[in-house]
């Protein structure tokens, strides 16, 4: 019978220790609530699972960098692995703060490629406030990490 209550006292803190582990965000939620997996990653791992026009249901992990001052329609996410990702909402269906930028962010949703066109990349720098010398310089496509979000969770804390 000790035995048994070793083993079992045993097993128990395990379980703790594990579950403690996990991380917690705490913050706000913006379109669909999501649980946070212990598995959403913080660098460009999951754009290595895709092949062609594909994409890949996923959460990632980063810090924003930049959101539309226009309406927070857009967001530029900067991953651990030093990669940035350009992050619409799906559907056009929420918006995140124009003042999110330093925060970190869980997002929520699908991760895949895209050429980006020459008038796509410009309508997105005159929302940053381009110059019409930075415009012009925009002269062909370029291929970027996308990610499609239906929730994002941000960090009340930086």
């Amino acid at each position: 019978m000790r035995l048994f209550n070793t083993f079992a006292t045993i097993i128990l803190l395990g379980m703790a220790l594990v579950s403690c582990k996990q991380e917690t965000i705490k913050g706000d939620y913006f379109g669909e609530e999501f649980k946070v997996s212990g598995e959403a990653s913080k660098t460009s791992a999951p754009f290595n699972e895709i092949s062609g026009r594909d994409s890949l249901q996923t959460q990632i992990v980063g810090e924003i960098k930049e959101v539309c001052q226009a309406k927070g329609c857009w967001m530029k996410v900067e991953l651990e692995s030093n990669e940035e990702v350009f992050v619409r909402f799906k559907d056009y269906g929420f918006f995140v703060p124009k003042d999110a930028a330093g925060k970190k962010v869980v997002m929520n949703g699908a991760a895949f490629f895209e050429e980006m066109s020459v008038e796509d990349q410009k309508h997105y720098a005159e929302d940053e406030g381009a110059s019409e010398d930075e415009l012009a310089q925009i002269t062909a496509p370029k291929k970027t990490l996308r990610f499609e979000a239906d929730g994002v969770l941000i960090a009340s804390q930086p």
